[in-house]
């Protein structure tokens, strides 16, 4: 987000919170920052809102913006700046938590009688401040802890002109008609139901039908790439994790442990220690290397309810997972290699442009990240030289390393220049340092191995997610759950149209009778909805003459055709991967 823009959006929060204060005075403040795509600002009401609210405090703004009130700068005291927020316990606080930091003044901003705290930047008044839409309503943890208060956060946008509004507004409303969430539900992918549990979806036939297309697809990939197919199980020892460093550096992602005789169990978070096991298992040879272990390994992480998003933020989701073991000679090669496929796979399912970040420590909080400097430059160095030999852009991302490694993250962009989290390629000197895993090398000696984190979808639960809201549920042939529905228009052709699906069937083709006592309009209707790829119309003149009516997707008549021929265009599509 460019500077000026967030400048603004931040100001636009502030006559928001301006706003709300002059038509409801009991309200507390809680912070309004600028955010990507816009601004939010949490409240506490006495009593609730609602979205019907937003046309008085949107009028109520308009008004302040057109007077031209300029944002005026104080630094105040710490004693001074309590009794200015004496009726704001959560500024108050926030001023508390600065001064046992050592902060003697703090900043203000004044803007007409509305008073603020905050370091900015702001624009120089508000009628420098363009065209804004307040948008939605959402409940949110003061700080984001379940321990605190409830408030309601209000977020809006703002940008320069009108026609940019517009733009971004139309984006929100064909987003909205992407979500995942509705078509899962509308399309009967895959639902989250409240008795088992949020953040655990349960798949039902039709997204089932998809993850296993995409899950053979994965292995088959990964088989022809010299990977090793593995299982391994859901809960491993607590000792296991004190060991691998998860228990002391990423506990709070962890479920609590699950004692059974005496002994405590976890479930697992990540896969990797596992299959640290299945190398140790044996002395490995330098002629072994590399060892590439992969799995579709279902983990489970803790996540706050106000984070849980249907299938792109869950709890209990499956990676597809693999680990490279490998000397120090060919780490680059490796890495290398996994770029390839990653991109490769993107590719095949449509998503042609990407980000990516190369992820390293904080070099101010080493504290956070295991292992020494050393091992650290190594790493780095070695994911940066394999970007570049694939002449690949990259942005420097400090601070968003794993705590044992840094990494390649590749943010996918959908159909609308959305970015979602996508493959992840990890370099740990660590993990074998910890767990002792060496090779014996050339000279007969041991030798320590390098490991490979990696993962080239992400997880088949966001993965799926993204590619619902890619395609707008209308998935390429290859991914149809239904591929084609055959429609006799009468109880006549019945039969016939049973004999044409049975074929299909036959044939491996994913097809349908639709045989209900309904109109073919409505059949093709409801068939759309559905997003089949392929209608196949029989009536009549079909039967006698032995043939079939095609529709496609889209209202598009493809006329009439043997079914054979039918048979080798969609066999075809379905073997190209076709993605149109």
């Amino acid at each position: 987000m460019k500077k000026n823009l967030e400048t603004m959006r931040h100001s636009c929060s502030h006559v928001l919170a301006a706003a709300v204060l002059k038509l409801y005075p009991g309200a507390k403040l809680g912070i309004g920052p600028a955010i990507e795509e816009g601004f939010y600002y949490d409240f506490e009401f006495s009593k609730s809102i609602n979205e019907e609210d937003f046309s008085k405090i949107s009028d109520l703004m308009n008004q302040i913006i057109k007077e031209g009130l300029p944002f005026k700068k104080e630094e105040v005291s710490i004693s001074e700046a309590k009794k200015l927020f004496k009726n704001q316990p959560y500024k108050l606080e926030l001023i508390s938590d600065l001064e046992k930091e050592g902060t003697k003044e703090v900043s203000v901003y004044k803007t007409g009688d509305f008073l603020d705290l905050c370091a900015g930047p702001h624009v120089k008044d508000t009628s420098q401040i363009g065209p804004f839409k307040l948008l939605s309503l959402a409940g949110a943890y003061w700080r984001g802890s379940e321990k605190n208060p409830m408030l309601t956060r209000i977020y809006g946008t703002c940008f320069p002109t009108q026609k940019e509004l517009n733009a971004h507004l139309q984006n929100l409303k064909e987003a909205e008609e992407r979500d995942h969430r509705l078509l899962g539900k509308r399309l009967e992918l895959f639902s989250i139901s409240e008795e088992v549990g949020g953040g655990l979806p349960i798949w039902h036939p039709k997204g089932a039908v998809i993850r296993q297309i995409i899950e053979d697809f994965w292995k088959k990939e990964h088989q022809a790439r010299g990977y090793e197919y593995v299982y391994s199980p859901h809960i491993g020892s607590i000792n296991l994790w004190k060991r691998s460093g998860h228990w002391d550096f990423y506990r709070e992602n962890m479920y609590a442990p699950i004692v059974i005789e005496n002994q405590k169990f976890l479930l697992k978070p990540m896969n990797c220690p596992f299959h640290v096991q299945i190398y140790k298992s044996k002395i490995r040879s330098y002629r072994n290397l590399p060892l590439r272990l992969c799995e579709l390994g279902t983990v489970y992480r803790f996540e706050r309810a106000g984070v849980l998003h249907g299938l792109v933020r869950v709890r209990g989701f499956t990676q597809d997972d693999a680990h490279i073991f490998c000397r120090p000679d060919q780490l680059e090669e490796e890495i290398v290699g996994v770029l390839d496929l990653a991109l490769f796979m993107l590719s095949t399912f449509g998503f042609k442009d990407y980000e990516i970040d190369l992820s390293v420590r904080d070099p101010k909080n080493k504290e956070k990240y295991l292992g020494a400097d050393k091992i650290w430059q190594k790493a780095e160095k070695a994911l940066e030289e394999a970007l570049k030999k694939k002449k690949l852009k990259f942005h420097r991302a400090e601070g968003e390393a794993i705590f044992y490694g840094p990494k390649i993250d590749i943010k996918l962009l959908d159909s609308l220049g959305r970015g979602w989290q996508g493959p992840t390629i990890q370099v740990d000197f660590n993990f074998p340092e910890k767990f002792n895993l060496t090779f014996i090398n050339q000279k007969g000696e041991k030798e320590p191995v390098v490991m490979i984190h990696r993962t080239v979808l992400g997880s088949m639960e966001r993965f799926i997610g993204t590619l619902i809201e890619q395609y707008a549920g209308a998935f390429p042939v290859w991914l149809a759950p239904v591929q084609a529905v055959v429609i006799p228009i009468t109880d006549k052709q019945g039969k016939y149209g049973q004999e044409v699906a049975e074929k299909l069937k036959k044939e491996e083709i994913r097809a349908k009778l639709d045989d209900r006592d309904e109109t073919t309009s409505a059949k093709i209707r409801d068939a759309e909805l559905e997003k089949i790829p392929y209608m196949i119309v029989v009536g009549e003149k079909e039967v006698k003459a032995k043939n079939i009516s095609v529709r496609q997707r889209g209202e598009k008549d493809l006329g009439k055709m043997t079914l054979e021929r039918f048979l080798d265009k969609i066999k075809t599509e379905i073997e190209n991967k076709s993605l149109s």
